[in-house]
């Protein structure tokens, strides 16, 4: 038995069916924070206020990916949830934009956007924090790729997604 995208009884692509949309943007955004969580965890880069919340609409589409998936067996429903994962995916895009612009100083930043420390208990505490805290700027790009920093990235990966629900949601329904 092989396990293919293309169903030859009926000559159609699994992937691009509302379902096979479904589960392609859930597993990319799921890619997404697995790449975000290695470039943290592995590569040692800090993220800073804004890589955090770029995140968020992520992980909102692999829930409503993996609940579409279990759930929506109507094409009503199916439409629903792609409907769903293009504005989280526009707001992702949108998110990754705003910080890419932050960081090449076309927009400005938040105010509180430099690595905030919890309050020290006494005076050891805060100088302890004064040592080891690493103040993340959300102006700074910490690594880029063909001109592109993370958030940039995040911005084109978001905005393919984004697409991609839209023609899902163009598509004539076929479960």
């Amino acid at each position: 038995m092989t396990i293919s995208a293309f169903d030859s009884a009926s000559g159609r692509n699994r992937l691009l069916t509302r379902p096979g949309l479904i589960g392609l943007i859930g597993a990319a955004s799921a890619a997404l924070i697995a790449g975000a969580w290695y470039f943290q965890l592995v590569a040692g880069l800090v993220p800073c206020k804004l890589c955090l919340e770029q995140r968020w609409p992520h992980y909102a589409a692999i829930g409503l990916a993996a609940a579409a998936l279990l759930l929506a067996r109507s094409v009503r429903l199916q439409g629903l949830a792609l409907a769903g994962l293009a504005v989280l995916m526009a707001w992702s895009a949108s998110l990754g934009f705003y910080h890419s612009g932050v960081e090449w100083g076309w927009f400005l930043g938040p105010s509180d956007c430099g690595g905030g420390v919890p309050v020290a208990a006494g005076v050891g505490d805060f100088m302890k924090q004064l040592q080891s805290v690493r103040v993340v700027s959300c102006g700074e790009a910490a690594w880029r790729f063909l001109g592109l920093s993370l958030a940039g990235w995040n911005a084109v990966a978001s905005a393919g997604l984004c697409l991609l629900a839209l023609y899902g949601l163009t598509r004539r329904a076929r479960a």
